[in-house]
């Protein structure tokens, strides 16, 4: 099986960043902590996952059509992957960190 390899548009990131500075106060102006936007991502792909459960009810209830509720599956799936792949570098790099010798 062939897969393509999915590059993730870094302003994606930069534009949570800069969300989740303006979002605290009590920070220095201009950061924002890896845990504020580790936790918006996962909330984001945690929505995803709503909305397609929400739109496979609606299609069982005859509300949605098909289109939109394969839209919402493929979209919950694909930022669950690549949640999963961000999840496997920051382990690889940990492990390499702990490897280092001082």
């Amino acid at each position: 099986m062939i897969t393509n390899k999915y590059i993730p548009n870094m302003r994606i990131f930069q534009q949570d960043l800069i969300g989740s500075q303006s979002n605290n106060k009590t920070e220095k102006k201009g950061e924002a902590s890896f845990s504020d936007v580790l936790k918006n991502q996962l909330d984001k792909v945690n929505d995803k996952q709503i909305t397609s459960e929400n739109s496979i009810e609606g299609y069982i209830k005859g509300d949605v059509d098909i289109h939109q509720v394969m839209v919402a599956s493929e979209e919950a799936k694909l930022s669950l992957d690549l949640a999963i792949q961000i999840r496997n570098k920051l382990i690889n790099a940990y492990e390499e960190f702990n490897k280092m010798q001082v």
